[in-house]
């Protein structure tokens, strides 16, 4: 791999991952852009204890564009996008509309590739991979700013989980704190380590394992499973066999085998409601460890990957339960929505 770092008009920085060790990345953003300016602050809620980003500089950012003008494509034809290259394999740049900014946090944007209409399932084992290393040196980069507690990588795909642009790519959100989904899973490690002297996640893979009935599928580095209480309709939680706390700790086989085991589970999710639907949408999440939090090494890095649809033509909405007092209710049985990811496997 190459990593090219570089910057635009505006001055926030762009990263070009390449697999070719003698590629050149020179070409100049001549857009006329004025500096980036963000009202991104965080705030702290009293009742709850979490934290909110209050980012109103958002609301006039770019929104379905023509795919003529799509932001995210390469740079051709007289036409300037985000990208100031022609082609490239893997393109990382601070977003012009961040969540987060300065001494509230940083927020990226990962191009998974330069074709438009291709989605991370499309991709080639090959091109899978670099992603990961981008994932990874992104992760290693920002653990080095002082401002970050935590790194999050992440993909939104589809209209209906609320995605702007439809060229493929994800995001990666660095916090200055830690976000309160791995606040619970710290705490529930820490009370289970007390009571059993054991890894919690360590004993929820092998139970998976034992039990058998919601592991989607399993090779000799990568454990993919439905959780015992599912939040989503069609939920799936990959782990390395050998628990690490973040992506920087995977060995290289588990490096070599993830792209095999990842884009079969993007390619299952598309034939979950059939042939004829539209492409699954979902959310595709790295949980990492805080980089200073105590007893980070416990953690268990796992990727979680869940739609919202729940049948075909019908979305889980987030109604009166789940977003007045977070209890979540699931139509499908963790045990069912694991035997149906089995049944569309690739032959």
């Amino acid at each position: 791999m190459k990593k090219t770092v570089t910057t635009l008009a505006d001055g926030r920085e762009l990263i070009y991952y390449d697999r070719a060790d003698d590629t050149v990345r020179d070409a100049v953003d001549p857009r006329p852009l004025d500096a980036v300016s963000t009202s991104s602050e965080i705030r702290r809620d009293p009742l709850l204890g979490d934290s909110v980003a209050i980012a109103s500089h958002r609301q006039g950012r770019t929104y379905h564009p023509p795919a003529d003008e799509c932001p995210l494509c390469p740079s051709r034809d007289g036409r300037h996008s985000e990208i100031p290259d022609d082609d490239y394999d893997v393109a990382v740049f601070e977003n012009r509309f961040p969540s987060l900014a300065g001494d509230s946090g940083r927020c990226e944007v990962v191009c998974f590739t330069s074709d438009h209409d291709v989605s991370f399932a499309g991709l080639t084992e090959e091109q899978a991979a670099l992603v990961l290393a981008a994932w990874t040196d992104r992760t290693a980069d920002l653990a080095e700013l002082p401002q970050i507690a935590q790194v999050f990588c992440f993909e939104n795909r589809g209209a209906e989980i609320g995605v702007t642009l439809g060229h493929p790519h994800g995001q990666i959100y660095g916090y200055p704190f830690v976000t309160p989904r791995t606040e619970l899973m710290l705490r529930s490690m820490e009370a289970h380590r007390a009571e059993t002297g054991r890894n919690l996640f360590d004993d929820v893979v092998a139970r998976e394992l034992a039990d058998g009935d919601r592991v989607v599928l399993e090779t000799e580095h990568w454990v993919a499973f439905v959780p015992y209480a599912a939040h989503w309709p069609y939920e799936v939680h990959l782990h390395p066999r050998r628990r690490v706390p973040d992506l920087r700790e995977l060995d290289d086989a588990a490096r070599t085998e993830f792209p095999q085991v990842y884009l079969e589970l993007l390619r299952r999710f598309d034939r979950i409601f059939g042939p004829g639907e539209p492409p699954t949408p979902y959310i595709s999440a790295w949980h990492q460890a805080p980089f200073r939090a105590p007893g980070r090494e416990e953690f268990g890095l796992h990727l979680e990957l869940f739609t919202i649809r729940r049948t075909s033509g019908k979305l889980k909405f987030l109604a009166g339960s789940e977003s007045g007092m977070n209890v979540f209710i699931n139509d499908v049985p963790p045990e069912a929505a694991a035997q149906r990811l089995r049944e569309v496997a690739s032959k």
